[in-house]
């Protein structure tokens, strides 16, 4: 290999392990800090591999103002009863409530570990542990000083687990299966964004926890606001290609969300809302929800769902309508919020309230005090612009895309077909997932990944122990993994000198092309914001040509540098990533999120025919999905 830009043959590094935790955001952090608890004087050896640097990996890496799931005095089976309302009536009730009946531990540690919760008057400096009642901004959050939450939480986690346990800077892109057993994951590969070195791991299990999917739709900020982005850009949809892959089984990929979000620098509403009680009006300053909320009520179209108080989607789907009717732009009453709210205070008071206004965004969305200092407006006298982002694919927050998991056993009424004998295991043996990976069982947000990660660490601990004598083969060689893993440098080191200029050349594409191509097809053909996030079965079918084509053209995406081989390997897991979500959308013949996507020729819910998951499965070696139904059952009572 050419040494001009930097290549040479990577020095390929061999380690065998028990247990493998992939990724360094919340879940990760969560069975970090768990499994040596249950893996201590086992003789089990664990190791996590993050592709970024833990302290400000994953979707928390910016801060936050709110922890959204924390039961304190509410009813675990109250929190399912949200998350199903929310989700549109189909969840996995069995993983929720489990996520709800550990949660507030793991929140605790939180506050004991320093992050500051704020508190009502008279309960200053007593720890929720100990009965202390936090500032709710709703029934399920309470506010923080959370700027430096994730720094918080990952030096916990890197404690428990020991630092010479944890390999930074190094993405895993590819799980391997056993050579004798095809349905078992038995090893991965990855390479360093900082040397030429490559990856092997064999295992007897690993947790799959790279986040969700990001800019595989494209987004509303372009030109110079390009890149920015509502949730991190590095979550590029490892997750669920890497299980696809190994041939785990998922579930609601039809799902995404699309959050209604300060316009241009995509800062929170949820405080706002809840906190600060602000209204949201249209262009004539209507309160368009009181309005037209009777559309909701129409149960041909939206069933029962529209009938109590609305879920995230169908809010989406009213503000929509009235953009689309040309009564835009949809504004957020900031400055009538903070009057009311200052009316009983004192100078001083109202001084704090502003800085609590700002320190909303200073804690996980520095870019919106940007856009607010750099358009003049102060929200005490300037309402501001909301607007709904591009979709995301995600399982933790308002959205339940992921990977089909085993679930717990306790619970009456649940089907045995949920559960397989490991908590949070896909389909594939000794492959586990938390947080965005776990699918239909959204709303658990920071805390609820976190928890989800430790459940997830218990049961790895159980099931390495379990097949303590078993040893990984590894389906594919050292050689072929080499060879797939650095195809990009190869295809750029061949093919650089036949043009002068060598981001132009027709033996290969650059990854930043080769991703506006993706998101211009999910854009326009899978209900983005081009088409008012509207599509159809003729519209869906283009979109099925052109990802197989560009899943096909991405062989041939070059890397120059570490940089862009880290970006093609990215752009491989979001094409399978769109591509799923494309097909499950195509196959469930209904419109189950009004205000997230529309099937303009099934522009209705219909719960007679779809009241079901929709799970499928990927060929790798012929690319061909396999979807199906599979019933839904509800546990909890409404």
């Amino acid at each position: 290999m050419s040494e001009q830009y930097g290549f040479g043959n990577p020095e390929v590094i061999e380690e065998e392990l028990d247990i493998l935790i992939i990724g360094g955001g919340m879940a990760a952090c969560g069975a970090a800090f768990e499994i040596q608890r249950w893996a201590e004087g086992t003789g089990l050896k664990v190791k996590l591999v993050d592709k970024a640097a833990m302290s400000r990996s994953g979707a928390v890496a910016m801060g936050l103002s709110a922890i959204n799931t924390y039961m304190g005095e509410n009813d675990p089976a109250d929190y399912v009863r949200y998350v199903r309302s929310d989700l549109m009536g189909i969840v996995r009730e069995d993983l929720v409530y489990d996520v709800g009946r550990h949660v507030d531990d793991s929140v605790h540690n939180f506050e004991e570990w320093g992050l500051p919760v704020w508190k009502q008057p008279g309960d200053e400096g007593k720890p929720l542990r100990d009965g202390g009642k936090p500032v709710r901004s709703g029934k399920w959050q309470i506010m923080i000083n959370g700027e430096s939450y994730k720094w918080i939480v990952a030096e916990a986690a890197k404690k428990a687990l020991g630092q010479d346990r944890i390999q930074e800077r190094v993405f895993i892109v590819r799980l391997v299966t056993d050579k004798n057993d095809p349905n078992r994951v038995a090893g991965a590969a990855g390479f360093s964004v900082r040397e030429h070195k490559l990856y092997i791991y064999r295992f007897k299990c690993c947790l799959l926890v790279c986040g969700g999917a990001v800019n595989v739709f494209r987004p509303r900020s372009v030109g110079e606001g390009t890149g920015r982005a509502w949730y991190p850009v590095w979550n590029a949809g490892s997750t669920y290609a890497m299980a696809a892959e190994c041939g785990a089984e998922l579930t609601m990929m039809e799902n995404r969300f699309v959050p209604a979000r300060f316009k241009d620098g995509y800062g929170p509403v949820g405080a706002w809302f809840l906190l600060f009680k602000a209204k949201v009006a249209n262009g004539m300053g209507e309160d368009y929800g009181t309005l037209r909320g009777a559309e909701l009520k129409d149960a041909k179209r939206f069933g029962k769902y529209g009938q109590g108080v609305p879920g995230t989607c169908l809010r989406n789907h009213l503000m929509l309508n009235e953009m689309k009717e040309g009564r835009g732009p949809i504004i957020m009453d900031t400055v009538t919020a903070m009057k009311n709210l200052a009316a009983k205070m004192t100078p001083k008071e109202v001084k704090h309230l502003e800085a609590e206004a700002w320190e909303d965004f200073l804690d996980m969305t520095i870019s919106q005090c940007g856009i607010w200092a750099g358009e003049n407006i102060e929200p005490d006298k300037q309402p501001s612009e909301i607007m709904p982002t591009e979709p995301y694919l995600l399982g933790s927050h308002a959205g339940c895309a992921g990977i089909w998991v085993s679930g717990p056993t306790d619970l009456p009424g649940t089907p045995k077909e949920w559960s397989w004998g490991y908590n949070r295991m896909t389909t594939v043996k000794g492959l586990f997932t938390a947080g965005d990976g776990v699918g239909a069982s959204g709303h658990k947000f920071s805390s609820g990944s976190f928890t989800e990660g430790r459940i997830a660490a218990k049961a790895m601990v159980k099931f390495a122990l379990d097949n303590k004598d078993w040893k990984p083969e590894m389906l594919r060689s050292k050689d072929e993994l080499v060879e797939e893993v650095y195809r990009p440098v190869k295809n750029f080191l061949q093919h650089k000198d036949y043009t002068t200029a060598i981001d132009v050349n027709p033996h290969y594409i650059t990854p930043k092309m080769l991703q506006f191509r993706l998101q211009k097809i999910m854009d326009e053909y899978v209900a983005g914001v081009a088409t008012w996030y509207q599509t159809n079965a003729k519209m869906l079918e283009m979109a099925e040509k052109k990802l197989v084509m560009i899943r096909e053209d991405a062989q041939k995406m070059r890397a120059k540098d570490l940089h862009e081989l880290l970006r093609a390997w990215e752009n491989y897991h979001r094409i399978l990533a769109a591509e799923a979500h494309m097909r499950h959308i195509q196959y469930r013949q209904e419109t189950r999120y009004p205000g997230y996507y529309y099937r303009t020729d099934y522009n209705y819910i219909d719960d007679e025919n779809w009241k079901c998951f929709v799970n499928s499965r990927y060929d790798r070696d012929t690319g061909a999905w396999e979807l199906k139904k599979v019933p839904h059952k509800q546990l909890i009572k409404d």
